[in-house]
């Protein structure tokens, strides 16, 4: 197992309440790191909103993020490491409501462990998706109920080492004819990359840079 240094769910939510609010003004995103593809709200299709969970697990040997497998019976992203999320519903009240329906929908997470703790800003991908991240937090101990329509596998990795940049990288590949690039965090023999990189390293920025 790899090594990181312990980091407390109590820890992140004092470093939450000590910055400002994030602002709804700018989002984050693909196009951070890919000045080229630059998103505009008036090009998002509809119903391309979308929120995810962010669960950090208060472990009494220190805090973890809890990621799934998407399942290889989905057309789009199968077989990637993602947060538990996915389309707002016009029925979900906000993206909070959301990010916690599907999260009970995807692994059986309820709700009622979970603290929510506030957002990080939007972030965009280049499939077109506007991305509200929910932070939080899970008490344990929690019995996981995996939907395999949705979700192959779920996980925890600790919290200390997705907030080391030592354990960062920033590689690239081709994708529609130019050189995209995009976020890492190999795990073991889990590829933590994409979005799902993308919004860990935004939740480094804000609260460990």
């Amino acid at each position: 197992m790899l090594e990181a240094r312990m980091l407390t769910a109590g820890d992140l939510r004092a470093r939450i309440l000590r910055a400002t609010d994030v602002s709804d003004e700018h989002d984050g995103g693909d196009h951070v790191l890919n000045p080229g593809w630059a998103p505009g709200a008036q090009t998002l299709p509809a119903g391309r909103d979308a929120a995810v969970l962010v669960p950090v697990v208060d472990r009494p040997a220190g805090a973890s993020v809890l990621l799934t497998t998407r399942s290889t019976r989905l057309r789009h992203h199968s077989g990637q490491i993602a947060f538990p999320g996915g389309r707002i519903d016009p029925t979900d009240a906000s993206p909070e409501a959301a990010a916690l329906r599907e999260a009970a929908e995807e692994v059986g997470l309820p709700a009622a462990q979970v603290e929510i703790l506030g957002r990080l800003e939007a972030y965009r991908s280049s499939t077109g998706y506007r991305i509200v991240p929910v932070l939080s937090v899970v008490t344990p101990p929690i019995a996981l109920r995996l939907n395999p329509d949705e979700v192959d596998d779920a996980f925890e990795v600790p919290l200390g080492f997705l907030m080391d940049a030592a354990n960062h990288r920033l590689e690239s590949r081709v994708w529609q004819g130019a050189e995209r690039h995009f976020y890492t965090m190999p795990f073991g023999e889990r590829y933590i990359w994409g979005v799902t990189a993308g919004i860990l390293r935004s939740l480094y920025e804000r609260y460990y840079a």
